[in-house]
């Protein structure tokens, strides 16, 4: 299928690991000149240097001043983009009812203002142009809350109504904004997350994959492939008609209609 990204310029933020990267990868197998985008700049160069057709960018979404770098850079060696990934790690564990208003603050300038950032920048090149794919990297908890996750349900809840605002304001100039919502991909961080669990409760790590597995319908955890076509589809021609919308990739584990 041709999905029509040959020559395509994509910004893919947190690219160097798990999903961010299976999608950087995929995109540059469909013919995309990808910016590699990580925490760490030699992270980000040695991701890079196994995608053809990629530079490495340092991208810290913490640091603001790492923001207006990275911009300056990409429009210095790309010129304009037409492709973002909005993908960023996500707060720490924890309940909310004593966060305090400097952690809400913070983490909210992290997880969205400074990926809008990003993305207004890019955003009117795209609409002059006539084409645009913006994708949000979300979580299951924008549909079911996950327990103990509830800075992370809150925010992603708002870049959610954020993708859905503006895809009504720009669909009509050929610009598409998408969120995906991942189940239990399998990735480092997901090891590290039953790693946790099993030492916490005692239990082989084995066991504890085992458990998670039953609580998904298909029985397993998805691909970092199998979420990264998926985004690619997304991210190309053939889904011109499809915007403001929440795809789930999560083997039948959210249990809302």
């Amino acid at each position: 299928m041709e999905l029509g990204l040959n020559g395509k310029r994509a910004l893919v933020m947190g690219s160097t690991r798990g999903m961010g990267q299976g999608i950087a990868t995929r995109l540059s197998a469909e013919g995309a000149n990808v910016a590699v985008c990580g925490r760490k700049l030699r992270d980000a160069e040695k991701t890079a240097a196994n995608i053809e057709g990629s530079r490495a960018y340092a991208l810290n979404l913490e640091d603001e001043n790492s923001i207006t770098m990275l911009i300056e850079h990409i429009k210095a060696d790309f010129g304009d983009i037409d492709i973002i990934v909005c993908n960023g790690g996500g707060p720490s564990p924890g309940n909310i009812a004593n966060v305090t208003a400097e952690t809400w603050a913070a983490q909210f300038q992290t997880m969205f203002i400074n990926q809008l950032t990003i993305v207004n920048t890019f955003l009117p090149g795209m609409r002059d142009r006539g084409w645009g794919r913006i994708l949000v990297v979300s979580s299951s908890g924008i549909v079911q809350p996950i327990t103990n996750l509830g800075i992370s349900n809150a925010i992603r809840a708002s870049q959610v109504g954020w993708a859905k605002t503006l895809s009504s304001e720009v669909a009509a100039e050929g610009v598409t904004i998408n969120t995906l919502a991942p189940g239990r991909i399998h990735t480092d961080r997901v090891n590290q997350i039953d790693a946790a669990t099993a030492a916490k409760q005692g239990k082989p790590v084995e066991d504890v994959a085992k458990a998670s597995h039953a609580t998904i319908p298909m029985g397993r955890y998805g691909t970092v492939a199998e979420f990264a076509d998926t985004a690619v589809y997304l991210l190309s021609d053939n889904a011109s008609y499809i915007t403001g919308s929440i795809i789930r990739v999560d083997g039948g584990m959210i249990r809302s209609v």
